[in-house]
């Protein structure tokens, strides 16, 4: 397995695999009702058995090259995580996503692990797009997009349910031309 520091806190990015179920599930139980104010997550990891079948499937998409996820660890805790929810090499796009437990929340852990897997993503599986799936009402996930040099591309309307109630989508997007002009510039 390896590990990617994420700066110079300890902090690092390291693949989850069916292996981590429990200390996912752990990790879930800590922030289930943070992480689930907006996705599915924290339902699909209801018990091991199911937080092992959702890790499973992240292992065959990672074998099919349809996905990834890896988790964040700070100070030896699994405390969140990114993804790619879906990739679509053929077609040269991907889409994003993250979560993380309340315990992390203002270090910047999120915006360093996305930008790690965005620039694998577009250097060295050849995505053109990478596109972020936010709620509305996601407030921290939308200034992550903004950090990341993303641009809104527009809102899908009433799009999903979470907690009984309808939520706004807003669609966030870079491109690899984007992305690699903006890592010139630091």
């Amino acid at each position: 397995m390896y590990a990617i520091p994420l700066g110079d806190d300890g902090a690092e990015l390291r693949p989850l695999e069916p292996w981590h179920a429990e200390e996912v599930l752990a990790h879930m139980d800590r922030g289930r009702d943070f992480i689930g104010q907006h996705i599915g997550l924290a339902d699909a990891c209801s018990d091991l058995a199911a937080t092992r079948a959702y890790l499973q499937s992240y292992a065959e998409k990672a074998a099919s090259d349809t996905g990834r996820i890896h988790g964040i660890w700070a100070d030896g805790k699994l405390v969140g995580g990114v993804l790619f929810r879906t990739m679509d090499v053929p077609q040269g796009r991907a889409e994003a996503g993250c979560w993380l437990e309340p315990s992390a929340v203002g270090r910047g852990l999120v915006t360093r692990a996305a930008r790690v897997i965005i620039d694998w993503a577009i250097e060295q599986r050849g995505v053109h797009r990478v596109e972020w799936q936010v709620s509305s009402a996601n407030a921290p996930s939308i200034a992550v997009a903004r950090r990341l040099g993303m641009t809104r591309d527009g809102v899908l309307r009433a799009y999903s349910v979470r907690g009984g109630r309808r939520q706004d989508i807003e669609v966030w997007s870079v491109l690899a031309p984007e992305w690699r002009a903006a890592r010139q510039d630091l």
